[in-house]
């Protein structure tokens, strides 16, 4: 079982840390400082070492040296995010953003270990059975509608087969999720899947990070380092937020695709990789295409098939199922008594348009759980922002039309209130509670942020 040390002087973020990495098989030992880690890697051998930037007295990046050759994850926020290239200059194995989203925790984690050697059988993430809606693992893509059974179908169809897949959806719908429905139902289930949001490296790292680079290549390389792409041989490589890529980035993935073969930053000696390619994206890739952001060549590569994840909004009842789900869940994990939904929390639900998708539900249930003191959660510990209410739902509405605006309703896109919302608090909110009061994780916030242009406000939150 691999060990792995946390380095954070937050409690409640270490704490929090401690009980995922426990729940999926790793074993932690955890402190709050340089000169504790110095002392717990004196009398122990980690193979994982996960650091935060910014601590009391030394630096995070100090861990680095403390720990070789131990791999050293950097936690860091958005606003340091310059820091966190400077660490990866330094010899940083990878950073992740705080507040840190759990799935892409575990997949950073489990991708560090496999690029090291130290992945061992028992730390691995089990292999999935199918997707269903019986099955916690996939809740979020747990429902009956419509357009969720469709959904399914075409993830046992694609998942047969070894076609690249590009999943298209809004912020919060699942597409990690779906991405790997299809990599654990097909031939590769048994070697490793690697996640990789193109959003979150910078430009000037993309590049090494996916493709790896050779010792001396650039300043700062001063160990050879091998790439996600290299990491994925054998099994899938997941590019959330393709469109995101650089235009130099995807002309050396249209090579993997078309020789399957990939070369390291600084090496002239190619090498054969075997992986299966899933994309995914919220912005339309044919405007990006046409605007000259996304090469044509690549863009026909991945649309070999097209999987589209419905928004919640459109899923009908699935919303009552998936709410009782995590309210379940959620009241497991937090060892309160069980509650249920009163009727006019079911009907708040059902007539809200869920900008945030999946994720803002899950998040609004485990914020009533919290909040709620009686057995009934109401519609008003839901949190949910009225200006985000949608037409009555009949008993006849068909599937694809639950939560869309009557024709009468002034109409009001889920950008224009996003980037309306933000404008008017970023001045007084930070982005943390702008994100709660939109739903959504801080990191889904800077991804939306850079899709509309909105520029923070010159303060760090």
């Amino acid at each position: 079982m691999n060990q792995i040390l946390i380095v954070e002087d937050e409690p409640v973020i270490r704490n929090a840390l401690k009980r995922l990495l426990e729940r999926n098989d790793y074993r932690v030992t955890e402190v709050g400082s340089v000169d504790e880690a110095e002392a717990a890697l004196s009398q122990q051998t980690f193979q994982l070492v996960i650091s935060d930037l910014r601590l009391p007295g030394r630096p995070g990046t100090d861990v680095i040296a403390l720990a070789a050759p131990a791999p050293v994850l950097i936690m860091t926020s958005y606003a340091s995010m310059r820091s966190a290239v400077d660490a990866m200059k330094q010899g940083a194995a990878d950073y992740i953003a705080k507040p840190f989203d759990h799935e892409e925790m575990l997949n950073t984690v489990a991708a560090q270990l496999t690029k090291s050697g130290c992945a061992d059988a028992d730390s691995q993430p089990k292999p999935n059975p199918a997707p269903s809606r019986e099955e916690g693992d996939f809740s979020m893509m747990a429902g009956n509608s419509a357009p969720m059974q469709e959904l399914f179908s075409r993830i046992s169809k694609v998942a047969r087969t070894d076609a690249t897949v590009l999943i298209q959806g809004e912020s919060g719908t699942g597409k990690e999720l779906a991405a790997r429905a299809i990599h654990q139902h097909s031939r590769r289930a048994e070697a490793p899947m690697i996640s990789v949001n193109c959003a979150a490296i910078p430009d000037t790292l993309i590049e090494s990070e996916l493709f790896g680079h050779e010792k001396g290549a650039f300043t700062g390389a001063v160990n050879t380092h091998r790439g996600l792409i290299e990491a994925a041989n054998g099994g899938t490589l997941f590019l959330d937020e393709i469109g995101e890529l650089p235009l130099d980035a995807q002309a050396r993935l249209l090579r993997v695709l078309q020789e399957g073969e990939i070369r390291r930053v600084g090496s002239v000696q190619p090498m054969q990789v075997d992986i299966r390619l899933i994309a995914a994206t919220h912005r339309d890739l044919k405007a990006l295409t046409r605007a000259g952001r996304f090469r044509e060549d690549l863009f026909y590569r991945l649309y070999i098939m097209e999987i589209r994840m419905p928004p919640l909004r459109e899923r009908g009842s699935d919303i009552i199922e998936l709410a009782e789900l995590f309210l379940r869940k959620a009241c497991e994990r937090m060892a309160t008594p069980p509650r249920r939904l009163a009727a006019t929390a079911r009907n708040a639900m059902l007539h809200h348009r869920w900008p945030g998708n999946v994720r803002e539900l899950e998040n609004a249930i485990e914020r009533a759980v919290i909040l709620c003191e009686a057995e009934e959660i109401g519609a008003d510990i839901l949190g949910l922002d009225p200006e985000h209410h949608a037409a009555p739902i009949t008993a006849d509405q068909p599937p694809g039309d639950y939560g869309r605006q009557a024709p009468s309703s002034p109409a009001l896109s889920l950008e224009d209130y996003f980037q309306r919302f933000v404008q008017e608090h970023q001045d007084h909110m930070t982005e943390t509670e702008l994100a709660k009061r939109l739903g959504i994780s801080r990191k889904t916030l800077w991804e939306r942020r850079q899709k509309l242009g909105i520029p923070r406000p010159g303060r760090d939150t």
